[in-house]
């Protein structure tokens, strides 16, 4: 890239000049001949069909998640979630940038085994497709426990009647 291009995104994390890319394998040539297989397969196992009523779980799991004081709003198209961390739910203040707060969140939910995406004050699930009813439940509580310990937000007694409700 050109110097200037390069400047454009030099700059702190909080003023969010960050380049974001494409995957090192997009337009790959073996990695789309195997999403072409992929297609195929997912026609053969007639795979959407099958993965409504984990869709129809999964958002009912996020009923919870949705309700905690520091979520404000989950977003959901299928497997694809992504749900928004505030400071104030009535009033949707965002965390600022600088306490990277999707980033504590990803932390905590990776020292518990699972690996979700921050985008800023965004965290992003995206299950595998044929994720089992058992490993979603799963995947959802230690994601809500995440959220409490990041946030710190909560009291021992408020985290366990959270975790409770799913």
């Amino acid at each position: 890239a050109t110097e200037e291009i390069y400047r454009a995104f030099l700059g702190e994390y909080g003023e969010w000049k960050t380049f974001f890319h494409g995957h090192s394998y997009t337009g790959n040539p073996l990695a789309c001949a195997i999403a072409l297989a992929n297609v195929q397969v997912f026609r053969k196992e007639q795979r959407l069909a099958r993965m409504k009523r984990g869709v129809k779980l999964l958002k009912h799991l996020l009923t919870p998640v949705s309700q905690m004081p520091c979520v404000g709003e989950v977003r959901q198209c299928g497997y694809m979630v992504g749900i928004e961390l505030v400071q104030d739910r009535a009033t949707k203040t965002s965390y600022p940038l600088t306490d990277r707060m999707g980033h504590r969140v990803a932390v905590e939910a990776r020292q518990r085994g699972l690996l979700i995406r921050p985008i800023g004050n965004v965290v992003i699930l995206m299950p595998p497709l044929v994720i089992s009813a058992r490993d979603l439940t799963r995947m959802v509580r230690t994601l809500q426990e995440s959220i409490l310990v990041a946030t710190e937000g909560q009291s021992v007694h408020s985290r366990k009647r959270v975790l409770k409700r799913t």
